[in-house]
């Protein structure tokens, strides 16, 4: 296992980027068409745009053809005596006049067609950070390998210092055991970031359900700057006309009210126009007409008949359910308020918690940035000082460690920067595929 995570990160290393290299850009347009759970919103997405249809539809006429055929033969004794076919046609159009009830249902479908219209959306918008989060969680993994690698190698040195130290009598028992504790410690770490590289890639895998062998890695052209605006209330602004989640939430609060008025509805009267026509047709074979006690019944060939009505009904008992509905109804809307407030607390508070995370990402990244600087230069002076017998080799070893430690810690404070910024573009519900392009860019 060990040489298989060694083989991948000298791959992706020196290879992956002109070999077959992928970019969160590329990453991301496949999880467009690939990711179950964006292609799940999707189809509900399409699903739900039939609501409005069908709450139109009870507002506008319904017609309704029907036809049928009939043989009939009639027999004395067991003998056909008569037979004739007939034919008969019909149609019903009826019109909803006033309806209330329909009228506040069709209010309802439109809200909830525009709410999932909303919820598509941010799902779009969900899957810029999914993939974000994933593309840099494997550099983030990688990166944390590699120091991790690095630090086991420095302590394995230090360990071997001690061990000659010891067996010429120059230090005690004590200092091998320690540093063997270090290196014992630095493998354990290892060990756990190889499992956490091979989960992230799974993960990133599982978006586009296909192995990613290599992605570009973060290049060193990013700029970091505070958000624009620099004002934690205009993000705020910004959020509460602009987030999906919180139109949806209050779309979905319009639906539950019109259908607490749809159901208090059903107590008032329902008045429809009706038309109706039928028409019948009779075809004899040697046949005039039934005979009845010596009496002839004539069979016409062809018959119909036409109406036209107002039709009006009222409710007047249905044994509580109509009232109880009612109540149910206006529940759930409260309901849905109830959660309309709280989507608002919380997406105001992502919003300036995301700000603040922003600006305190900033200074991090210049302060880790002035970290590698300082462990930069440290470890040139202690190699001087190591090359004039000033320093020992322990120092030098740490020297580099500090080094590693500083260049891991501020490649994690550059990839939390980015993904808080997309973040706080979410909450305030301006992010964009262009978002993506700009990241891809920074990308090497």
């Amino acid at each position: 296992m060990r040489n298989y995570i060694y083989l991948q990160i000298f791959l992706m290393s020196f290879f992956g980027t002109y070999l077959f290299s992928e970019s969160i850009l590329e990453i991301y347009e496949e999880a467009l068409e690939n990711d179950p759970t964006f292609k799940a919103a999707e189809y509900s997405y399409l699903s739900d745009k039939q609501i409005v249809v069908q709450g139109r539809a009870a507002l506008l006429p319904s017609l309704t053809l029907s036809g049928s055929t009939n043989w009939n033969e009639y027999y004395q004794n067991d003998e056909l005596q008569q037979e004739y076919n007939s034919f008969s046609k019909s149609a019903r159009l009826s019109q909803p006049l006033f309806r209330l009830d329909s009228w506040f249902n069709f209010k309802r479908s439109k809200a909830l067609t525009s709410a999932a219209e909303a919820d598509f959306a941010y799902q779009q918008q969900n899957l810029l950070i999914r993939t974000a989060d994933l593309y840099f969680g494997v550099l983030r993994a990688i990166d944390n390998l590699n120091a991790s690698i690095s630090e086991e190698k420095a302590i394995k040195k230090q360990l071997d210092q001690a061990q000659q130290r010891y067996e010429v009598g120059l230090s005690a028992i004590t200092g091998v055991q320690e540093a063997q504790l270090a290196y014992d410690l630095s493998k354990a770490a290892r060990i756990n970031n190889e499992g956490n590289l091979f989960s992230a890639r799974e993960a990133l895998n599982a978006l586009i359900g296909r192995e990613i062998f290599s992605i570009d890695e973060l290049g060193n052209n990013l700029e970091v700057s505070l958000p624009y605006p620099n004002s934690k209330e205009q993000w705020v602004e910004t959020a509460i006309k602009n987030n999906y989640e919180l139109k949806s939430s209050y779309l979905r609060k319009d639906a539950a009210k019109n259908n607490a008025r749809s159901a208090a509805s059903n107590h008032l009267p329902k008045i429809d126009i009706i038309g109706s026509g039928s028409e019948s047709e009779t075809n004899q074979f040697n046949y005039e007409g039934f005979e009845v006690n010596g009496q002839g019944i004539p069979v016409p060939s062809v018959t119909g008949r036409r109406n036209y009505s107002l039709q009006m009904s009222i409710p007047i008992f249905q044994g509580g359910a109509v009232s109880s509905r009612r109540k149910q109804a206006y529940s759930q809307y409260n309901q849905a308020d109830e959660n309309t407030i709280f989507t608002k607390r919380r997406i105001i508070q992502e919003v300036r918690s995301q700000f603040s995370n922003v600006v305190t990402l900033v200074a991090n990244v210049n302060a880790q940035e002035q970290a590698v600087i300082s462990a930069s230069s440290a470890l040139e002076a202690t190699q001087v000082g190591y090359k004039v017998g000033t320093r020992n080799i322990v120092d030098l070893l740490q020297a580099e460690k500090n080094l590693y430690s500083a260049e891991k810690n501020l490649a994690n404070a550059k990839y939390d920067y980015i993904l808080a910024n997309l973040r706080l573009s979410l909450a305030a519900g301006t992010i964009s595929p262009n978002d993506i392009v700009q990241i891809n860019k920074l990308l090497n």
